[in-house]
């Protein structure tokens, strides 16, 4: 049988092809070659020879064979999973904080909201003696957005003279409200606005799955950026462009009342604890039910990230540009340390009693049905015999666009080898009960290494060094920036 092809496909070796129109199955016996004479090939073009060379590579092993019967069958994670790493996951740690039922952010790409209340939540089911809580996550999202839209409208007003095929006009007009953040956004939304317990404010269809909200939001905006880039450009006077941001921060209040109901200004608030003793009753604010209950210095925690890239120096602080919520506030601060600081600080943190947020490239070596994190576990490489996980290492994966942050979590356990050096990380994760380890993950010190790029922490466990670069004047890296990737 010839070489061929059907309605433009090319078929190769071994493979089946029905053909309705001659009747039949048609079995292929060798490689197809495209007709050179069609085209004119020049160094850049794949030839036949091309073709056959890498045919020949992949029948020459019967290696090949195996792995693609098994991954066209599974699927590439379960046929790369390896069950004696898997095993290794323990769910038993030296340091394990207990914490009370596991969360759900639902549709919603909220995880640093929910990584932050966890960390607060947790200290009032301890002031209280509480068995489980959870406090509001449509109240901060609420206030999120609002502030959110103020932010956005303030750097339209002061890029107005850009053009709009600028990079940064791009940026900003992308993806103005999506729900990603930072701790530092976060902190500055409970410094303004505290935390109610999640009775004052459930959740709503529009906050369990954000889509709608943000999609329609969205498009509410840049009309507003349109207005308020004419009335700028065409020499309005600030109070006019003032009264404008005025009258679309009333629609933006609108629209989020609508899908997420007001939030309150006060609530009562009743609390049981695990004896079922009433141990709070009365009439509160959100801040006075933060200080009162969270009893938490925000501006103790500082943001140290592990970004081992040339154009990012180790004791030096960075921010990144557009990224925040509240005007007022600022944007973000991280302070950029070896791994080994990060790991030292979260451990401190973790001895006494507290757990730490932080933010990761969670789908890198990840085995979600398992709650496994670890490069060890999905033997990719060994699978398609090639350098796929191996090729880059940390700062590579974050230079050539490979990994970036893209969820935040909460670290509740670690173990420790003879050294005291971190074995296994314990992870609350805000994806229900129902996923990986009753709602948690384990993750090796490898991954952590690895992917980890951010953690939370009290300042006393910086050293005096690393504190003075915290607190040095920030360097401003780009919006795009992956360091801001979690945000966006």
């Amino acid at each position: 049988m010839h070489d061929f092809a059907r309605n433009g496909v090319l078929i190769l070796v071994g493979a089946p092809f029905y053909d309705a129109a001659h009747g039949g199955i048609l079995m292929c016996t060798s490689l197809f070659h495209p007709r050179e004479e069609c085209f004119t090939m020049d160094a850049r073009s794949l030839t036949p020879a091309d073709l056959s060379r890498a045919h020949a590579s992949f029948a020459d092993c019967t290696c090949n064979a195996i792995a693609r019967n098994a991954v066209t069958s599974v699927g590439v994670r379960k046929a790369a999973r390896d069950p004696q790493a898997v095993a290794l996951a323990s769910t038993t740690f030296d340091v394990q904080l207990t914490q009370g039922d596991v969360c759900d952010q639902e549709r919603s790409g909220r995880c640093w909201m929910f990584a932050s209340l966890n960390t607060m939540r947790f200290r009032i089911m301890k002031k209280l003696k509480l068995k489980t809580f959870e406090l509001s996550q449509s109240y901060p999202l609420f206030w999120d957005k609002y502030e959110r839209c103020n932010w956005f409208f303030e750097h339209v007003i002061e890029t107005a003279g850009e053009p709009l095929a600028s990079r940064d006009i791009a940026f900003l007009l992308a993806d103005p409200l999506c729900d990603g953040g930072q701790w530092d956004m976060f902190a500055s939304l409970v410094k303004k606005y505290g935390v109610v317990p999640k009775e004052a404010m459930p959740e709503t269809a529009c906050s369990s799955n954000t889509g709608d909200l943000d999609g329609y939001l969205t498009r509410y905006i840049r009309m507003g950026a349109k207005r308020l880039r004419e009335a700028v450009r065409t020499g309005a006077e600030a109070d006019e462009v003032a009264a404008i941001k005025r009258e679309l921060m009333d629609g933006c209040y609108r629209v989020l009342a609508i899908c997420l109901g007001e939030p309150p200004a006060s609530f009562e608030a009743r609390i049981r604890d695990k004896d079922d003793k009433l141990v709070v009753n009365g009439t509160y604010t959100p801040i006075d039910f933060f200080r009162e209950f969270v009893d938490m210095n925000l501006d103790d925690f500082v943001s140290v990230i592990n970004a081992p890239t040339d154009d990012k120096p180790y004791l030096h602080s960075y921010s990144v540009k557009f990224l925040g919520n509240v005007i007022e506030d600022g944007g973000v601060r991280h302070v950029n340390l070896p791994i080994e600081a990060l790991k030292r600080a979260a451990i401190a943190q973790l001895k006494d009693g507290l757990p730490v947020w932080f933010g990761s490239d969670v789908d890198q070596g990840f085995l979600p049905a398992d709650g496994v994190l670890d490069p060890d576990a999905l033997d990719v490489d060994t699978l398609f015999g090639l350098p796929i996980e191996a090729g880059l290492d940390k700062a590579a994966r974050l230079d050539y666009g490979e990994s970036l942050m893209t969820h935040a979590m909460t670290l509740q356990g670690v173990s420790l080898d003879a050294e005291g050096n971190p074995t296994r990380w314990r992870i609350e994760n805000s994806w229900g009960d129902d996923h990986g380890k009753d709602g948690y993950d384990i993750a090796s010190d490898r991954w952590f290494d690895e992917y980890v790029y951010q953690v939370v922490v009290d300042k006393k466990y910086l050293t005096a060094e690393e504190l003075a670069a915290y607190e040095m004047e920030p360097i401003e890296l780009a919006p795009w920036d992956p360091m801001g990737a979690l945000a966006h």
